[in-house]
């Protein structure tokens, strides 16, 4: 079970303390992702930790989130329908078109039930990493744009200013990929979550 961050505990200590946990948590991982997005999830989970290390915030916890973030991306369609219903999940009209959107949601659940993490701000990020929410939390930002920086993403809409900005400045990040998300699914025609709109005005509040 992953131990919640104590006083007078180092990451350098936890990490030690925890190292065989992370070696069966990356290999229980390894399984149940295909080679693409289990190379995705390794490159995420370093690049959270990088950043975490610049912003002052827990490297081990930002990698255990990065590691566990799309945990349930690769189950099918309808299994993942069944399990929202299963766990009472609300399922909007954007992932009852799109079922793949209910990873994040389903991810944050499995963390905890399967993976058996307890650390709520950790499971709050791998919940809102595809949609970000208003107000996030230092964790929770890392997560949204490592998901988007992350060196093996093919090439995106500013995604190379996004990559500028993620070390320089995490709502700037945010503002950047909001709008290159918001930008690339319009033009695709694709249904957007509205909480995906709420997060991008509330990270664009100041330029209006």
């Amino acid at each position: 079970m992953y131990l919640k961050n104590e006083a007078k505990v180092t990451d350098e200590q936890q990490l030690h303390t925890d190292e065989s946990f992370l070696q069966n948590l990356t290999a229980e991982i390894e399984d149940v992702l295909d080679e693409r997005r289990f190379r995705h999830t390794l490159s995420v989970a370093h690049t959270a930790a990088c950043l975490a290390m610049r912003y002052e915030e827990s490297p081990y916890r930002a990698y255990l989130a990065g590691l566990l973030h799309d945990c349930a991306k690769c189950l099918k369609s309808k299994k993942k329908l069944e399990l929202a219903k299963e766990y009472g999940l609300g399922i909007n009209a954007a992932e009852e078109e799109n079922p793949d959107l209910l990873h994040a949601k389903l991810g944050s659940i499995l963390a905890k039930e399967k993976y058996k993490i307890d650390d709520e701000e950790v499971l709050s990020a791998i919940r809102y990493h595809t949609t970000g929410k208003p107000d996030m939390t230092k964790l929770e930002k890392i997560i949204y744009i490592a998901d988007y920086i992350e060196i093996h993403r093919k090439p995106l809409p500013l995604l190379e200013k996004a990559r500028r900005a993620a070390f320089a400045d995490l709502d700037e990040a945010m503002q950047v990929i909001l709008e290159s998300t918001l930008n690339f699914l319009g033009k695709k025609g694709a249904m957007i979550d509205p909480i995906t709109y709420e997060t991008y005005n509330y990270y664009n509040k100041d330029k209006s």
